[in-house]
Order: structure tokens, then C-alpha cells, then sequence
């Protein structure tokens, strides 16, 4: 059985999502195929509720703004010839009591993180989208200012040919205005790299 079959039917989390408000049942969304070859790397947290309905990453609203963001249309962002779309936790992790959404499971890519990131072998280029793919990538602990600082440092990550960049949700509308130098300098580097990568 390859990997992608693996992952496709994991339920380690079962009991865990069935204690959530959610009360749902594992769903691994699994975009990328055994082997390597793939030009484009997206590290993102874990699937959202829409994403876990239709079994397609980034199929919602965050999913827009990072397409734009990268400046990708979807029929390039899903060609798994060119892109891995990998998360920290494959299924979504659910809801909170409050409605809020549940951090990714560690055990996820406890398990599983390793073994992918050894199967895609060298990717040119790879985005990590939002902290907990910043700081596994990374190697950062959690702490109050991490995510931004590793983002203001996108040139120095680039060099090592990853880009760390804030997660696209809607909630972090306020940070981006904050922060214009994100859309005015750090997006066209990103946008001239991914066409770098994908052209080739």
C-alpha cells in the first residue's frame, strides 16, 4: 500500500473528533501523489469544515486569498504533477465549544509528516502557510511575535528556498493592514517565485 492509501485511511484521531463539538469522523485530505517530482510545496495547518466536506484542500474562502496571494489559478494550484498540498494535520481537527476552530492533532505529523516530506524528496520551493507549518518547518518554538517575525524574514527564508507567510483567513485581515508591506514588497517576490518554479 502506497503512502497516499495510508494516510487516506487513518482514524488515529477518531475518538479525539468524536469528542469535539463537531462530533465528526476522520476525513484525511490527501493532495499530493507518492513519489517525487512535485516544483511547489504547500505546507498549510488543517482542513476547515468546507474543506472537509469536499474533500479538496483550500476550497473556501482562505483558499481564494491564497491563490491570489501566490498568484495561481486553481487548474495550476491542483495539478499534483507540479504541487503537493500537504497540511500539519490531513483532517479537520474540529470545533471548540465556542465555535472556534481546534488546533492541528501534533500526532498527525507526528505520524505522518516525516514520512512525506522524505517520499516528495528536494521541492524548489516551499510555502508554509500559517504558524504551525512555520514553526515545524522552521523549527521555531511557539511565542507571542513568532509567526510575524518569521514572516518579515521571507528574503532570508527564500534563500533557503521555503516562504513563510501568514495564514489567509479572513481573521487576519487586521494583521495585513498592519503589516502593508506583506502586499506591497513580499507578494510580488512571491508571485515572480512560484512562476520561477512552476515554468521550469
Amino acid at each position: 500500500m502506497g503512502l497516499v492509501a495510508e494516510i487516506r485511511k487513518c482514524r488515529l484521531c477518531a475518538a479525539r473528533f468524536a469528542a469535539t463539538a463537531t462530533a465528526h469522523a476522520p476525513r484525511p485530505v490527501v493532495w499530493f501523489r507518492d513519489g517525487q517530482g512535485v516544483r511547489l510545496l504547500i505546507a498549510g495547518q488543517a482542513p476547515g469544515a468546507r474543506v472537509h466536506a469536499s474533500g479538496l484542500p483550500f476550497t473556501d474562502r482562505s483558499g481564494d486569498r491564497l491563490r491570489d496571494w501566490i498568484g495561481l489559478e486553481a487548474e495550476s494550484f491542483y495539478d499534483k504533477d507540479r504541487v503537493a498540498i500537504v497540511p500539519m494535520a490531513f483532517c479537520f481537527p474540529g470545533y471548540d465549544t465556542k465555535g472556534a476552530d481546534l488546533p492541528p492533532p501534533q500526532i498527525c505529523a507526528a505520524t505522518w509528516r516525516g514520512r512525506v516530506m522524505e517520499g516528495l524528496g528536494t521541492v524548489p520551493l516551499t510555502l508554509l502557510v500559517g504558524g504551525a507549518a512555520i514553526r515545524w518547518h522552521l523549527g521555531l518554538r511557539s511565542g507571542a511575535g513568532t509567526v510575524s517575525a518569521a514572516v518579515a524574514d521571507w528574503r532570508g527564508a527564500m534563500a533557503r528556498g521555503v516562504i513563510p507567510l501568514p495564514h489567509p483567513s479572513w481573521r487576519n485581515t487586521g494583521w495585513l493592514r498592519r503589516n502593508p508591506w506583506f502586499e506591497a514588497e513580499l507578494l510580488p517576490d512571491v508571485r515572480a517565485r512560484v512562476r520561477e518554479v512552476m515554468d521550469v
